[in-house]
């Protein structure tokens, strides 16, 4: 497992803090002995990188965490991403489009998120407008699939009706947990898989530290069964976890780094 820090932040002042949140989750996953299937979890080992970003130059750090990630792709069996806001998902979520196509695979994107993050595209996209972007850009919409979304803005409703992307609304998902998990795996089978995660997608009584929280979330436990399940798909090649908040977090004892760690910790 390859393990990638992007600190990277364009949340329109929103964000503020998510870009130290790499080094908080491994700094808080020392603190894991082993996961839950009981592998021992050793952070001095782990194969780690980071990529170095000035976040008052976005073009420039969007052009290096998209270099950098499919460099990654090319190389790498499995990849784990620590952001930083939603925003860095556009440059490795664009990079490992330009992969598939380039090596002739077909993409798979799942997104655990709260919200569509499909606004009108600024020029470089924040990490309210990544997905739509990334759709613009040709990304398959019909090999999208939203997971956990509970609020979505009008024009967003509307780009997502008219570009079919699919989605497992927070309600579907809680009235079968079991069986919404089944249908997320048959949607990734056959197709390279990255799935990205948002951390508002878990309700803020166990994760606060994050811009934009919602009510009415899955539990950490919910969303811990669902990646343990999904870290199984064997054409898996890559997971993001961002919008952790590191400095707001500290207000909170830090439940929401070590919710991270624990995702984290599930995952290697």
């Amino acid at each position: 497992m390859f393990i990638v820090k992007v600190p990277g932040i364009n949340g329109l002042g929103r964000t503020k803090g998510c870009e130290g949140a790499g080094n908080a989750i491994l700094k808080s996953l020392k603190e894991i002995y082993t996961n839950e299937s009981g592998k021992k979890i050793e952070v001095d080992k782990l194969d780690l990188e980071e990529i170095h970003l000035d976040n008052e130059n976005l073009e420039l750090s969007n052009k290096l965490i998209y270099e950098n990630s499919f460099k990654t792709f090319e190389e790498k069996p499995k990849t784990i991403f620590l952001g930083g806001d939603h925003s860095v998902s556009y440059s490795t979520t664009r990079a490992f489009f330009d992969y598939c196509q380039n090596s002739g695979r077909e993409p798979c994107l799942i997104v655990f998120d709260a919200h569509a993050d499909c606004m009108t595209p600024m020029k470089e996209p924040t990490h309210e407008e990544w997905l739509r972007k990334l759709i613009e850009d040709g990304f398959p919409a019909e090999n999208i699939l939203l997971v956990g979304v509970r609020n979505i803005w009008e024009d967003e409703k509307k780009f997502l009706e008219k570009n079919s992307v699919r989605m497992i609304s927070i309600n579907n998902l809680l009235k079968d947990l079991e069986n919404s998990c089944d249908t997320i795996m048959e949607f990734a089978f056959g197709k390279e898989l990255y799935v990205s995660i948002d951390i508002d997608v878990i309700d803020p009584a166990f994760a606060p530290a994050t811009g934009y929280p919602e009510p009415g979330g899955l539990t950490s436990r919910q969303f811990i069964y669902l990646i343990q399940r999904i870290n199984k798909i064997k054409n898996l090649r890559a997971f993001d976890i961002v919008e952790i908040n590191s400095e707001k977090d500290k207000q909170n004892n830090n439940m929401t780094i070590k919710l991270g760690a624990k995702i984290l910790g599930e995952l290697i």
